[in-house]
């Protein structure tokens, strides 16, 4: 037991919840602009239950390795795809479509003025919790697959695995609501959101067809852009403030 908090330990702690942090960054991503499309009062729910099913996610598939193993075995070849596809590069594939999809809706949504479907919930004109949540489970398996996946190559020790994914998921709850307040109050935030999320779902295709993309380049990416919007909402509130 005294073996878990060795300096070795800590220091794999240390590193992998910081990873955990960066590879759901996409993940709050999405919960904004999903739970975003709700009520105010129902927005804190939302995240909430979204995150906490991330953990859950995450977790399980920590305590099914031999599970997660087995998914890297080819199972289908497809004329057009120069391997065999995987178990993990059909999820991966079916949750970029997944992405792309919803994130081009909500691109269409937001530049004709139209309502998207997630908009017409269950008939009534309103976006409910119950497709919201749904949207959220299904996104969080695919991100959760690419987190546990890092996790594994970095460490074999279990319980240090599992309290890097409960503590990173605690500080993507404590700073969801601000992520998604800043989101909300900022049109063309929001529209950059979705741009990342048209962007990720274009990796994780990639990724399941056999092209590897470093993350780290998507991450500068959306850093950069997010820094250079940021100065440009700077300016535009100084030119307002000027007038």
């Amino acid at each position: 037991m005294l073996e878990l908090f060795s300096i070795e330990n800590g220091i794999a702690l240390i590193t992998l919840t910081s990873l955990e942090i960066v590879l759901g960054i996409d993940n709050i991503v999405f919960i904004a602009i999903i739970a975003g499309r709700l009520d105010q009062a129902q927005r804190r729910s939302a995240r909430l239950i979204g995150l906490t099913l991330a953990i859950v996610s995450r977790l399980l598939l920590l305590f099914t390795l031999s599970f997660l193993a087995s998914l890297t075995t080819p199972i289908l070849s497809l004329p057009w795809v120069p391997h065999a596809l995987s178990g993990r590069d059909i999820i991966l594939l079916a949750g970029g479509l997944f992405l792309i999809y919803k994130a081009t809706k909500e691109i269409r949504e937001k530049t004709t003025g139209e309502e998207s479907e997630l908009r017409q919930g269950d008939g009534d004109g309103r976006v409910t919790m119950r497709s919201v949540v749904t949207q959220i489970i299904l996104i969080d398996i695919i991100f959760s697959l690419d987190s546990v996946i890092t996790a594994v190559g970095m460490t074999s020790n279990l319980p240090v695995m599992a309290a890097a994914v409960v503590l990173a998921v605690m500080v993507m709850l404590v700073f969801s609501g601000w992520i998604v307040e800043f989101i909300e109050a900022n049109p063309t935030i929001k529209m950059l959101a979705l741009s990342f999320l048209l962007m990720i779902g274009l990796v994780l295709v990639a990724d399941g067809l056999g092209h590897h993309i470093e993350k780290g380049y998507i991450y500068f990416a959306m850093a950069f852009s997010l820094g250079v919007e940021v100065l440009n909402l700077r300016a535009a509130k100084l030119r307002k403030a000027g007038r």
